[in-house]
């Protein structure tokens, strides 16, 4: 008897005499060594408890911590519940491969349902859909990040776009650049992404001509794809990459044939180096992860409320499946800035040309993401559809991406900015003197490790080195403590400049949507890493 009911892909629902089991949020088509759930069991009557776990159902251990803590929580026999749980693996099982086998082995287009596209469109058609947007991606489980979040999960959504943006996490280990490149991907349809763990100099080659077209390109370390970042460079600039083979024909002659693959492609990765290869850099947008002590301070709280059991499993996957049904209905359309020429980038931007146009294709991604809210207009020679961006779109972008500017202007970079920054706020007087072992103290890092950032910041110029002829000893000083926050004003000088000038020279009537509110961070928090 077929006990698990498979209407709802979203929900599948187990029943038998004692006991009911949903898996909340479906199962995954791929990945046939695993069977990675979150199931919510309870009793058959109307007001029984319920245990909400995730689980990989292959996996013993786990197995056994669920029908032990369901056997307690619900007062079942273990020996129910065992059976229970395999009826279920088993029921899922067939369920997998009957999908397999009905779609090809090919993810769907997944349809959305009337009450799905409903609550889609409601959510893009908000009055202030970027604050609402971050809102849903915390509800989701992503925990703090606030602003780099939000830049990411726009980033991955301009992959339809003709001309999509491309991301890199830094920060050093255990940070949770991985976690959150993961997190964020989770909002993307499985079907518009390739998930890869490790590269090879010649991976991106064997993929379907089209099969990369429009996706998303979640690398987990940048650091071991180093020999894969030609072909991903192409991919990204080019738009497809091609490679030439030798083979042998049924006559056993040699002959050639060209492979290619077409783009364009979204890019994400994650390095823990603290500067990444220039080329692939100057194509990615760089953020820096927060270090600081009140990021560490919410991931072990919420650490705490999951090992607790107070966290709304349901809530977090109403949240996902929102954002990933959204995905759906943002269609590819052209965007025009009439705006494109006032825009202006702070002199203090150390490569221009390329955050120019960075910065050009991230007012246009505000703008794409609102397509819901903009009237769409026909051009009047070639008929193409169009939407156009709004002043609002221009803040929006600003207050977003300022601190990336801000680090795209530094000489410094990203890690040697936050200790050098974290340091000054150790000293009561930042130009007084101090010596190599002050630094090591007051950062807590090794004798060499602080050598080498004063030598970097020697070069720089932000800190000087002094010799006491009479001791013979070395001591530092910092040039100029005001110097980072004195970029910080210039650059939001600029920016607000813009904002003014577009203001003063169009008489366009103000929509009725909001602008997002400013997210509060430090100086030396969530920063984007330079382009070096």
């Amino acid at each position: 008897m077929n006990n698990l009911n498979t209407q709802n892909p979203n929900q599948l629902e187990y029943t038998n005499k004692l006991i009911k089991i949903a898996v909340l949020g479906g199962i995954r088509l791929d990945g046939l060594d695993r069977m990675r759930v979150t199931v919510k069991i309870q009793g058959t009557e109307a007001d029984s408890l319920a245990v909400r776990h995730n689980l990989d159902l292959y996996n013993d251990t786990q197995v056994e911590k669920l029908i032990r803590k369901t056997a307690t929580k619900l007062e079942i026999g273990t020996s129910v519940i065992e059976a229970s749980i395999n009826e279920l693996i088993e029921a899922l099982e067939k369920y997998r491969l009957e999908q397999l086998e009905n779609t090809d082995q090919k993810p769907q287009t997944k349809q959305l349902t009337e009450k799905e596209k409903s609550e889609a469109v409601q959510l893009l058609q908000s009055e202030n859909l970027l604050t609402i947007t971050n809102e849903l991606i915390g509800q989701s489980g992503i925990i703090g990040e606030e602003t780099n979040r939000l830049i990411m999960y726009l980033i991955f959504s301009s992959r339809k776009r003709e001309q999509p943006l491309h991301i890199i996490s830094l920060g050093s280990s255990g940070t949770g650049k991985t976690h959150l490149q993961e997190s964020i991907g989770n909002l993307i349809p499985d079907e518009e992404k390739t998930e890869i763990t490790t590269l090879s100099e010649n991976a991106f080659y064997y993929f379907g001509q089209q099969e990369l077209k429009h996706k998303l390109i979640l690398i987990e370390d940048l650091d071991g794809a180093e020999s894969a970042l030609y072909p991903i460079r192409e991919l990204q600039s080019k738009k497809k990459i091609s490679k030439t083979i030798a083979f042998k024909n049924t006559k056993g002659e040699t002959k050639t044939t060209s492979i290619t693959v077409e783009g364009p492609v979204c890019v994400s990765g994650c390095t823990t180096k603290e500067s990444v290869y220039e080329d692939n850099a100057n194509r990615s947008f760089l953020i820096y992860l927060d270090e600081s002590t009140a990021q560490d301070d919410k991931i072990m709280n919420y650490q705490k409320l999951v090992s607790a059991n107070k966290i709304n499993i349901e809530e977090q996957i109403k949240a996902k499946q929102l954002l990933q049904n959204s995905q759906y209905l943002l269609k590819s359309i052209k965007v025009i800035n009439p705006y494109a020429q006032m825009v202006e980038l702070p002199k203090e931007v150390l490569k221009p040309r390329r955050t120019n146009a960075h910065y050009l294709q991230f007012i246009e991604l505000i703008t794409y993401y609102h397509q819901h809210q903009r009237p769409i207009k026909y051009d009047e020679q070639t008929g193409e559809e169009y939407i156009e961006t709004t002043i609002e779109d221009i803040k929006n972008a600003n207050e977003l991406i300022k601190e990336v500017i801000i680090r795209k202007s530094d000489i410094l970079t990203g890690h040697s900015r936050n200790q050098l920054e974290n340091f000054k706020n150790t000293l009561k007087n930042q130009s007084e003197t101090f010596a190599n072992q002050t630094l090591r103290k007051n950062l807590k890092i090794a004798k060499t490790t602080a050598q080498r950032y004063l030598n970097n910041w020697i070069d720089t110029g932000v800190v000087k080195k002094l010799h006491d002829k009479e001791t013979q000893t070395y001591s530092y000083q910092i040039t100029d403590s005001k110097e980072y926050q004195n970029l910080e004003q210039e650059i939001e000088t600029v920016l607000n400049r813009v904002i003014t000038t577009i203001e003063n020279r169009t008489t366009e009537p103000q929509p009725n949507h909001t602008i997002i509110k400013p997210l509060k961070t430090k100086s030396t928090k969530q920063k984007a890493e330079p382009n070096h």
